[in-house]
C-alpha cells in the first residue's frame, strides 16, 4: 500500500473512533454537560477578552467561539470541536510513531484517542483540553522536526500549539510540550514562540487588579481520585483519576481494571526502547522524562507533603491556581504509553511466524482500548446528549440586545452550576455569560462534596452582600436574570421594587431600579495589543510554510545534520 493509501486508511480509523462517540449526538442542538457551555451566538463582552473581573480562564476561547459563531450556528461550531479533536488525536498519534507498519500506526492511534484522560475530560466538559490533547502529537512531531534543524519546522510547531493555546493549562501544556521534545539548543526559538502564542492570556492575568491568588481549600477538593479497589497514583498511570467521580466511565471501577492499567504500562515501557533506537536516546528520554512529570504533577496532592505544598503554593504564589485540578497534568504521560505499546506489539508480532496470527495480535491490540473501556462509545452511553435551548433564551437575547441600559447581569440564584429539566438535570455550567450579549455575573463559589471553594470574581463579594434591587445597581446592576426550575435559593428581598421586563416559564428578567453605578474598565489597548502579536505570529507561520526554501538553507542543514 503507497503512503496516500496509508494515511486515508488512517483517517478513516480516526473518523471513525470519533463518530463511534459522537455520532449521537450530531445534528441540531447542543451538548451541555458540567464545564462545556455553548450558545447559539456568543458575544464578544469584556470578560471573553479578559477584561472583565474574573480570571481569564477561558481566554482566548470564549473569544474565539464569539468570531466563530458570529459566522457559523453554535452548535455546528461545538460539533466541529468534538469531532476534531478525537479524529486529530488518533491520526496525529498514528502519524508520530516511528514505524512503516500500518497495523503499529493503528495501535497507536486507538492507543492514544480511546483513553480514560479523554472521556473523563470529554464528560466533564473541558473540551479546550480535549483540542490539547489532540495537539500534543502535533506537536511532539514539529518539536522533533525543529531539534533536527529541519526546513519549516518552527512554521508547524507555531499552528501545531494554535488549537492548544486557547485557555491557561492548555498553553502550558503545548509550551512544555514543544520546549521538552525541541531539546535545549532550540530553548530560545520554543520559549519566544510559547510566550507569544500565550500573550492573549498571558497580558489579562498579569494586569488584573487583584491578583491571580486561588483559595487552597481546592487542592483537596480537587486533587486525584482512586477509581477501583487501587491507589489513586495506580488510576493516574492509567490516564484517569478524575477528582469527579461522577464523570468516570463505570469500566474503569470493574475489578480488573487496576491489573490491566498495569499491564498496559508495562508493555509501553517496553516499547520504549525500540522509540529510543529510531528517534534517538535523548528525545525518546525527553518523551519518558515528560510523561512521569505528568504523573508526578497529577498524583502530586496524593503524596506524602503534596497537599500542604501546593496548599501553600495557591495561597502564596500567582498562577499556582494552574496546578489545581492536577489530573489534567497527566495528558503528558498519554504518548508515551501510547507509542510504546504500539512499538511493544509491533515487536511481538516480528516474532509470530504466520500472517493471520501477526493480524490477529495487532487487531486484538488495536481493540484492547475499545473492549476494555465500551462506555467511551455513543456519547458514553447517553452521558452527553444534544439538546436545544428554551425559546426563553433568545426571547431575552433578544430583549437585551435591544436595550441600552448600562449595567450588568446578575444571575439568580446565585450558582455556578444549573440542574434543568429541559436537559435532563444534568449538571451544567450557567449558560448566561455566553448566552446573553451582556456581562453577566454568577457567583463563582465552588461546592465539591462538602469543600467550599472560594471564588475569584472581586465583584461578587458586593452581590452577594447586596439586600435589596438598589444595592445591586450600586454594585454596576442593571439587570436581575432569574433562572427557574434549577436548585437554589432566592433572596426574594432582591427582587422587591426591582421591574419586570420579561417572563417565561425558565427565565425572567427584571430591572433594576436607579441609574446603575458602572465600575470603570480597564484599558483595553494592552489585551488587544497582545492578540494582535499573537495573531500576526500565527499569519506569519503561515506565509512562512507557503515561501519556497531555498536550496543553501537545505545544504546547510544537511551539513549540520552530518556533523
Amino acid at each position: 500500500m503507497g503512503a496516500r493509501g496509508e494515511r486515508l486508511v488512517l483517517a478513516a480509523v480516526s473518523a471513525g473512533l470519533a463518530l463511534l462517540v459522537f455520532l449521537p449526538v450530531l445534528g441540531r442542538g447542543f451538548v451541555l454537560s458540567y464545564d462545556m457551555v455553548f450558545a447559539p451566538r456568543q458575544s464578544l463582552v469584556p470578560d471573553a477578552l479578559g477584561l472583565g473581573s474574573s480570571l481569564p480562564r477561558s481566554v482566548p476561547a470564549d473569544t474565539v467561539i464569539a468570531l466563530a459563531t458570529a459566522v457559523v450556528p453554535g452548535d455546528l461550531v461545538q460539533q466541529a470541536m468534538l469531532l476534531l479533536s478525537l479524529f486529530l488525536a488518533a491520526y496525529g498519534a498514528a502519524r508520530l510513531v516511528p514505524t512503516e507498519q500500518l497495523g503499529t500506526r493503528i495501535v497507536a492511534a486507538t492507543g492514544y484517542a480511546w483513553t480514560a484522560y479523554f472521556a473523563e475530560r470529554l464528560f466533564i466538559g473541558h473540551w479546550p483540553l480535549l483540542l490539547t490533547y489532540a495537539c500534543l502529537p502535533w506537536i511532539a512531531r514539529a518539536a522533533l522536526s525543529l531539534r533536527e534543524s529541519e526546513p519549516k519546522a518552527l512554521a508547524r510547531l507555531v499552528l501545531a500549539c494554535v488549537p492548544a493555546v486557547l485557555t491557561p493549562p492548555g498553553g502550558v501544556l503545548a509550551a512544555v510540550t514543544a520546549i521538552v521534545l525541541a531539546g535545549p539548543r532550540k530553548l530560545g526559538r520554543t520559549l519566544g514562540l510559547a510566550v507569544v502564542l500565550d500573550l492573549p492570556w498571558l497580558v489579562p492575568t498579569l494586569t488584573r487588579d487583584g491578583g491571580s491568588l486561588s483559595d487552597p481549600a481546592g487542592v483537596a477538593a480537587f486533587s486525584a481520585r482512586a477509581e477501583s479497589w487501587g491507589p489513586a497514583i495506580l488510576s493516574v498511570l492509567g490516564l484517569g483519576g478524575i477528582w469527579n467521580g461522577d464523570v468516570v466511565p463505570g469500566s474503569r471501577g470493574a475489578p480488573m481494571a487496576p491489573v490491566l492499567i498495569l499491564v498496559t504500562v508495562a508493555v509501553a515501557l517496553a516499547g520504549l526502547r525500540p522509540l529510543a533506537r529510531r528517534w534517538g536516546t535523548p528525545p525518546a528520554r525527553a518523551l519518558l522524562s515528560l510523561g512521569v512529570l505528568g504523573v508526578v504533577l497529577a498524583a502530586l496532592a496524593t503524596l506524602p507533603f503534596g497537599e500542604p505544598v501546593l496548599s501553600w503554593a495557591m495561597g502564596h504564589v500567582p498562577g499556582a491556581g494552574l496546578l489545581r485540578d492536577a489530573q489534567k497534568w497527566v495528558v503528558w504521560w498519554a504518548l508515551p504509553v501510547a507509542l510504546g505499546f504500539a512499538l511493544a506489539v509491533e515487536a511481538a508480532t516480528a516474532r509470530l511466524r504466520t500472517e493471520p496470527a501477526r493480524v490477529a495480535l495487532v487487531a486484538a491490540a488495536a481493540l484492547f482500548p475499545l473492549l476494555t473501556m465500551p462506555d467511551l462509545a455513543w456519547g458514553g452511553w447517553g452521558k452527553i446528549e444534544a439538546v436545544r435551548y428554551p425559546e426563553d433564551w433568545n426571547a431575552v437575547h433578544r430583549v437585551l440586545a435591544d436595550d441600552d441600559r448600562p449595567g450588568d447581569v446578575v444571575a439568580l440564584p446565585l450558582s455556578t452550576f444549573r440542574s434543568f429539566a429541559w436537559n435532563g438535570h444534568r449538571t451544567q455550567l450557567d449558560p448566561a455569560p455566553r448566552a446573553l450579549p451582556e456581562t453577566v455575573l454568577v457567583d463563582d463559589t465552588l461546592r465539591v462534596g462538602a469543600e467550599e471553594i472560594s471564588g475569584e470574581d472581586s465583584r461578587m463579594d458586593r452581590v452577594r452582600a447586596a439586600k435589596s434591587p438598589e444595592d445591586l445597581s450600586s454594585a454596576g446592576i442593571g439587570w436581575i436574570l432569574v433562572e427557574h426550575g434549577t436548585p437554589g435559593q432566592l433572596d426574594p428581598r432582591l427582587l422587591i421594587g426591582a421591574e419586570p421586563v420579561w417572563s417565561g416559564d425558565w427565565l425572567t428578567l427584571y430591572r433594576t431600579p436607579g441609574e446603575p453605578v458602572v465600575t470603570e474598565t480597564r484599558s483595553p489597548f494592552p489585551v488587544v495589543l497582545a492578540n494582535g502579536v499573537a495573531l500576526l505570529s500565527i499569519v506569519a507561520a503561515l506565509l512562512c510554510l507557503k515561501l519556497p526554501v531555498r536550496t543553501l538553507s537545505r545544504r546547510r542543514n544537511s551539513l549540520l545534520r552530518k556533523e
